[in-house]
């Protein structure tokens, strides 16, 4: 069998099964309800205590919560690169007020486990999280708000960023040039992405010569470059009883902070209030830290930064189930973007 060549539903059966056969290692019964929450490069779970039950609006056993198991895919990152990535998430929490997941160890006082088996092809990492309450905003609804909210935690993950003192023997995904539109992607190639005709490379590849060439002139100086999240849409901010908490440090890695910004704006970019979500965000990051003028200038190249990067992972995540919703909708949308990008930066 070859598990790279089976559906992503037989895949995920697989998956699943090598988890519950590893639960014992977290401390859980094989008879937990488990729903899936997510699955893109990695696969996450929601675990539910058979302990803990629902009855007339009372719950039986409550000490029984909830939690969340995030099963790793394979050869993304080394058992050293999430050690880090939790040490950050962790200190964000007791440095920097900004509530992130807490780690729950295994038996054995270990937070990194593994599942194996099952059909799996080589063991994978796993990490049990407690369960945090609260919601992400509705992108249906009117998100001036939540943007100023989400510039705001951002700046304060990034003013952490500036100030900690990272880990011995650090490890984590860089985000700049050559690892995402250069020659050692750490999403694939951008070229690879499916639907995309002659005239569309042609398209994208001056795109990203000027890319690389107006981020070369922005520089890496460490105020404009360090620890970022790498992913904070808004679906990976929760809001409860008025507290703002981050999830979904996966990608988190070295890269320019304002490539913060242009992930919150993922699948967003072609939206006619773009500019008013941009200047929403700028406005609550303003409040803890300064964007000068240069920085703001560079907004749309990070933007255009990943759209393209996302063109990437749906060439190198082309079985996964949001690969196949963007689909041709969101190459055919790039095009005017990239033209456009041209036009008011080249």
């Amino acid at each position: 069998m070859d598990f790279d060549k089976l559906s992503q539903d037989e895949q995920l059966i697989r998956v699943e099964a090598a988890l519950v056969a590893g639960l014992d290692r977290f401390g859980l019964e094989s008879d937990c309800q488990i729903q899936m929450i997510n699955h893109s490069e990695n696969t996450t779970y929601r675990i539910e205590s058979p302990g803990r039950i629902e009855n007339s609006g009372r719950t039986e056993n409550p000490g029984a919560e909830p939690c969340v198991i995030r099963v790793h895919r394979e050869d993304y990152h080394s058992r050293r690169g999430i050690e880090c990535e939790l040490a950050w998430m962790q200190a964000l929490n007791d440095q920097a007020g900004v509530p992130t997941p807490r780690p729950i160890p295994g038996l054995d006082g270990e937070v990194i486990q593994t599942v194996a088996g099952h059909g799996l092809p080589r063991e994978r990492y796993a990490v049990r999280f407690a369960w945090i309450d609260g919601e992400a905003p509705d992108e249906n609804k009117d998100l001036i708000a939540p943007f100023i909210q989400l510039g705001e935690v951002t700046a304060r993950t990034h003013v952490h960023s500036k100030s900690w003192l990272l880990p011995a023997d650090f490890e984590r995904l860089r985000w700049d040039f050559e690892a995402t539109l250069g020659g050692n992607p750490n999403w694939g190639r951008w070229e690879a992405a499916p639907g995309l005709d002659g005239g569309d490379h042609a398209l994208l590849e001056r795109c990203a010569q000027l890319i690389g060439a107006r981020l070369t002139a922005f520089g890496q100086a460490p105020a404009r470059f360090g620890l970022i999240h790498a992913d904070f849409r808004l679906a990976n901010l929760l809001v409860h009883n008025g507290e703002t908490r981050v999830i979904d440090f996966d990608d988190c890695g070295i890269g320019w902070y304002l490539y913060d910004l242009a992930s919150a704006l993922s699948f967003m970019e072609e939206r006619t209030d773009l500019p008013e979500l941009i200047a929403a965000w700028c406005e609550g990051y303003r409040r803890i830290q300064p964007i000068d003028a240069d920085e703001e200038a560079e907004i749309r190249t990070f933007l255009m930064l990943r759209r393209m990067l996302i063109l990437a992972w749906m060439g190198s995540h082309a079985e996964t189930d949001l690969a196949k919703e963007l689909g041709g909708p969101y190459i055919v949308d790039t095009m005017p973007l990239a033209e456009a990008y041209l036009s008011s930066h080249g």
